[in-house]
Protein backbone atom coordinates (compact mmCIF):
# COMPACT_ATOMS: atom_id res chain seq x y z
CA UNK A 1 0.00 0.00 0.00
CA UNK A 2 2.65 2.02 1.15
CA UNK A 3 3.67 2.17 -2.83
CA UNK A 4 0.95 2.78 -4.09
CA UNK A 5 0.56 6.01 -2.01
CA UNK A 6 4.49 6.45 -2.56
CA UNK A 7 4.50 5.87 -6.65
CA UNK A 8 1.88 9.24 -7.68
CA UNK A 9 3.91 11.57 -5.41
CA UNK A 10 6.99 10.45 -6.89
CA UNK A 11 6.24 11.10 -10.31
CA UNK A 12 4.55 14.19 -9.78
CA UNK A 13 7.87 15.20 -7.91
CA UNK A 14 9.16 14.19 -11.25
CA UNK A 15 6.91 16.27 -14.00
CA UNK A 16 7.13 19.25 -11.93
CA UNK A 17 10.87 19.43 -12.32
CA UNK A 18 10.66 18.88 -15.51
CA UNK A 19 8.33 21.83 -15.78
CA UNK A 20 10.67 24.47 -13.64
CA UNK A 21 13.58 23.17 -16.09
CA UNK A 22 11.72 23.89 -19.20
CA UNK A 23 11.26 27.10 -17.92
CA UNK A 24 14.30 28.35 -17.07
CA UNK A 25 16.07 27.65 -19.98
CA UNK A 26 17.42 31.29 -21.25
CA UNK A 27 17.67 32.73 -25.06
CA UNK A 28 20.77 32.05 -26.56
CA UNK A 29 23.04 35.86 -26.75
CA UNK A 30 23.81 37.73 -29.60
CA UNK A 31 27.57 35.58 -30.19
CA UNK A 32 26.05 32.36 -29.74
CA UNK A 33 23.27 33.20 -32.21
CA UNK A 34 25.83 35.00 -34.57
CA UNK A 35 28.02 31.51 -34.19
CA UNK A 36 25.38 29.31 -34.86
CA UNK A 37 24.24 31.31 -38.21
CA UNK A 38 27.91 31.46 -39.21
CA UNK A 39 27.99 27.65 -38.60
CA UNK A 40 25.07 26.86 -40.76
CA UNK A 41 26.71 29.06 -43.85
CA UNK A 42 29.54 27.25 -43.46
CA UNK A 43 28.08 24.13 -43.54
CA UNK A 44 25.74 24.84 -46.34
CA UNK A 45 29.30 26.34 -48.50
CA UNK A 46 30.90 22.97 -47.86
CA UNK A 47 27.77 20.86 -49.16
CA UNK A 48 27.57 22.90 -51.97
CA UNK A 49 31.18 21.68 -53.09
CA UNK A 50 30.57 18.82 -51.98
CA UNK A 51 33.07 18.20 -49.55
CA UNK A 52 34.24 15.68 -47.86
CA UNK A 53 36.51 13.99 -45.23
CA UNK A 54 39.47 15.95 -44.52
CA UNK A 55 38.90 18.54 -47.24
CA UNK A 56 35.35 19.28 -45.36
CA UNK A 57 36.91 19.63 -41.74
CA UNK A 58 39.57 21.94 -43.18
CA UNK A 59 37.24 23.98 -45.18
CA UNK A 60 34.76 24.28 -41.92
CA UNK A 61 37.75 25.40 -39.78
CA UNK A 62 39.27 28.27 -42.09
CA UNK A 63 35.42 29.25 -42.77
CA UNK A 64 34.44 29.37 -39.46
CA UNK A 65 37.84 31.09 -38.18
CA UNK A 66 37.28 33.78 -41.20
CA UNK A 67 36.62 37.37 -40.33
CA UNK A 68 34.49 39.63 -42.18
CA UNK A 69 36.83 41.92 -44.74
CA UNK A 70 35.66 45.10 -43.47
CA UNK A 71 36.26 44.03 -39.70
CA UNK A 72 40.02 43.43 -40.73
CA UNK A 73 40.55 46.24 -42.51
CA UNK A 74 39.66 48.42 -39.59
CA UNK A 75 42.58 46.39 -37.51
CA UNK A 76 46.02 47.16 -40.63
CA UNK A 77 47.83 49.31 -38.81
CA UNK A 78 49.33 52.24 -41.04
CA UNK A 79 52.74 50.52 -41.03
CA UNK A 80 50.72 47.44 -42.51
CA UNK A 81 48.37 49.05 -44.84
CA UNK A 82 52.15 50.91 -46.40
CA UNK A 83 53.44 47.58 -46.50
CA UNK A 84 50.45 46.43 -48.62
CA UNK A 85 50.58 49.06 -51.02
CA UNK A 86 54.61 49.23 -51.23
CA UNK A 87 54.33 45.18 -52.02
CA UNK A 88 51.44 46.00 -54.31
CA UNK A 89 53.75 48.36 -56.32
CA UNK A 90 56.96 46.08 -56.33
CA UNK A 91 54.57 42.72 -57.14
CA UNK A 92 53.68 45.15 -60.38
CA UNK A 93 57.37 46.74 -61.37
CA UNK A 94 57.85 43.08 -61.19
CA UNK A 95 60.78 43.46 -59.19
CA UNK A 96 62.49 40.02 -57.64
CA UNK A 97 65.97 40.00 -55.11
CA UNK A 98 67.61 42.48 -54.23
CA UNK A 99 66.02 44.50 -56.21
CA UNK A 100 62.77 44.10 -54.68
CA UNK A 101 64.66 44.70 -51.35
CA UNK A 102 66.15 47.81 -52.27
CA UNK A 103 62.13 49.29 -52.98
CA UNK A 104 60.68 47.83 -50.36
CA UNK A 105 62.85 49.61 -47.72
CA UNK A 106 62.79 52.70 -50.00
CA UNK A 107 59.29 52.48 -50.63
CA UNK A 108 58.89 51.93 -46.20
CA UNK A 109 60.97 54.69 -45.23
CA UNK A 110 59.32 57.32 -47.47
CA UNK A 111 57.03 59.63 -45.41
CA UNK A 112 53.39 60.14 -46.14
CA UNK A 113 52.34 63.21 -48.12
CA UNK A 114 50.52 64.40 -45.04
CA UNK A 115 53.09 64.69 -42.73
CA UNK A 116 54.23 67.74 -44.22
CA UNK A 117 56.32 69.88 -41.46
CA UNK A 118 53.29 72.84 -41.82
CA UNK A 119 50.99 69.72 -40.26
CA UNK A 120 52.89 69.30 -37.50
CA UNK A 121 52.39 70.93 -34.00
CA UNK A 122 55.16 73.17 -32.54
CA UNK A 123 56.01 70.40 -29.94
CA UNK A 124 56.30 67.95 -33.05
CA UNK A 125 58.45 70.85 -35.34
CA UNK A 126 60.47 70.77 -32.38
CA UNK A 127 60.96 66.97 -31.76
CA UNK A 128 61.67 66.73 -35.43
CA UNK A 129 64.44 69.57 -35.36
CA UNK A 130 66.27 68.07 -32.77
CA UNK A 131 65.87 64.75 -33.97
CA UNK A 132 67.53 65.82 -37.18
CA UNK A 133 70.45 67.69 -35.17
CA UNK A 134 70.93 64.49 -32.90
CA UNK A 135 71.22 62.80 -36.36
CA UNK A 136 73.74 65.43 -38.27
CA UNK A 137 75.78 64.48 -35.04
CA UNK A 138 75.75 60.70 -34.92
CA UNK A 139 74.71 60.72 -31.48
CA UNK A 140 73.70 57.50 -30.18
CA UNK A 141 72.08 55.87 -27.38
CA UNK A 142 72.56 58.10 -23.78
CA UNK A 143 74.42 60.71 -25.52
CA UNK A 144 71.02 61.45 -28.06
CA UNK A 145 68.98 60.63 -25.14
CA UNK A 146 70.77 63.95 -23.32
CA UNK A 147 70.76 65.80 -26.24
CA UNK A 148 67.26 65.36 -27.46
CA UNK A 149 66.25 66.62 -23.31
CA UNK A 150 68.17 69.24 -23.29
CA UNK A 151 67.05 70.46 -26.78
CA UNK A 152 63.56 70.07 -26.01
CA UNK A 153 63.83 72.26 -22.72
CA UNK A 154 65.69 75.14 -24.89
CA UNK A 155 61.99 75.53 -26.48
CA UNK A 156 60.10 75.41 -23.75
Amino acid sequence: MRIMTALPILFSLCFASGVIAAETTKAPSEAQTAQRDKMASCNKQATDKSLKGDERKTFMADCLKAKPAAEEAKKMTPQQQKMGTCNTEAAGKGLKGDERKTFMSNCLKAEPAATDKKDLTPQQKKMADCSTEAAGKELKGEDRKTFMATCLKKAA
